[in-house]
């Protein structure tokens, strides 16, 4: 009986034992998960609702016209400039031929404008020359008429020959000032007449550049629509192209996380991709101007009465190592777990006004064809042209001038228009 007693004992002293130990190992987990939780959990924020986002350039026909060759498929990786399709150059090319036949006849005509002002100028100064004679006339005759050797018929013979070439050269002058108006200030370059055709070849011209469509970016072809025979009209989405080495990934966080989370804050992410053992390091760009709920297509209408709230998401964009992007390629659309460090969610403005870097949004590929079309242009007026021939800047007198110089004119004469 004894000996039960002791044994009963003894198990009863190894429970407890065990129990202590149980309860003291439950103890030391919970304060080490608490030291842990107050110096590091506490000041990270994870989710793994977040995906991978890229820019997806969309390629587009400027003008419309029937596709003729295709030059790159989808999954296939194109360079900046590299030509993904063509249309058909017929029309264009006959529409370029028109415009720059029309312009160099448009040279020439204002060619002839220049030499037409020398032209009338040189009339104007015969015109001159016959009314001083006219007036040469006049004044013998009237100094010879009052002695009575000219007759009073002769003299008014002189009278109506200076009034004659008086009317002949307003005219001439009037021709001169008419064709200046087309001509004054101007050049044969900036001629208005010049630069209106020099317009239309540029125009058809890049019309004719247009017909072949280059890729804005480098990057992988997604999403190819377009067909060989195809009308395509202007803004027609024909492919796209997907540079993924600009990817970032948009991590939607629940509105309690978001209380301490800054822009430049590090982050850690893993992809499903490549699984825990491949980790990206990455830094918060910054957060969203609005939940997911609020840009939706159609956005929940909560004051209809049957209203439930739902914590909602903001979406968070962090931006990638490139280094660490080129090494491990990454998709538009894949998942990915996001840790953010926000240890110094006290410092910064919770939403700075970034500036936005314009440079790194631009492409230059379409530029040469602004270029190649200047170059054409100078061409045709340069293989067109002669030096023209200046004219004066100063015009001639006019006939009421001349009349004011001559005193020796008769008042009917000085009055004459």
């Amino acid at each position: 009986m004894t000996t039960q007693n002791e044994k009963a004992r003894s198990m009863s002293s190894k429970r407890w034992r065990l129990l202590g130990g149980l309860l003291a190992g439950v103890l030391v987990i919970g304060l080490g998960y608490t030291l842990y939780w107050a110096q590091v959990l506490r000041y990270h924020q994870q989710t793994d609702d977040a995906y991978v986002g890229g820019n997806v350039v969309q390629i587009t026909p400027q003008i419309s016209g029937t596709v003729v060759a295709i030059g790159a498929d989808d999954t296939q990786f194109v360079k900046a400039g590299q030509a993904l399709v063509r249309l058909d150059q017929s029309d264009a090319k006959v529409a370029l031929d028109q415009a720059e036949a029309q312009l160099a006849r448009t040279v020439r005509d204002v060619r002839n404008l220049f030499a037409t002002s020398a032209q009338l100028e040189a009339a104007v100064q015969v015109r001159q020359t016959d009314l001083n004679a006219a007036q040469s006339d006049f004044a013998r005759r009237q100094r010879l008429g009052a002695s009575g050797a000219v007759s009073g018929e002769e003299l008014q013979h002189a009278v109506d020959a200076v009034k004659a070439a008086q009317s002949s050269l307003l005219a001439a002058q009037q021709q001169l000032a008419a064709n200046r108006a087309r001509v004054d200030n101007t050049t044969l370059e900036n001629h208005p007449q010049v630069r209106d055709a020099a317009a239309a070849v540029r125009n058809a011209y890049l019309t004719l550049a247009r017909t072949e469509l280059p890729a804005p970016v480098a990057g992988f072809i997604a999403r190819r629509n377009v067909q060989l025979g195809q009308r395509v009209a202007p803004g027609a989405e024909l492919m796209a192209v997907v540079p993924l080495d600009e990817v970032w990934v948009d991590a939607n966080f629940k509105e309690p996380q978001l209380a301490h989370m800054r822009a430049g804050q590090p982050v850690k992410l893993t992809a499903d991709l490549y699984g825990n053992h491949i980790v990206y390091h990455g830094t918060v760009a910054g957060l969203g101007a609005g939940t997911g709920a609020a840009f939706s297509l159609l956005p929940a209408q909560n004051a209809t009465g049957n209203w439930i709230k739902i914590v909602q998401r903001v979406p968070v964009r962090v931006v990638l190592d490139p280094r660490e992007l080129a090494a491990h390629p990454l998709q538009i659309g894949l998942s990915m777990k996001v840790d953010v460090d926000v240890r110094n969610g006290a410092d910064g403005a919770r939403l700075p006004q970034l500036a936005s870097n314009a440079a790194a949004w631009s492409t230059d590929v379409f530029d040469a064809g602004n270029a190649l079309a200047d170059a054409r242009v100078h061409a045709i007026i340069g293989a067109n042209q002669t030096t023209p021939v200046p004219v004066a800047a100063k015009p001639a007198a006019s006939a009421a001038a001349l009349l004011a110089d001559n005193p020796q004119l008769p008042a009917t004469g000085r009055h004459l228009r």
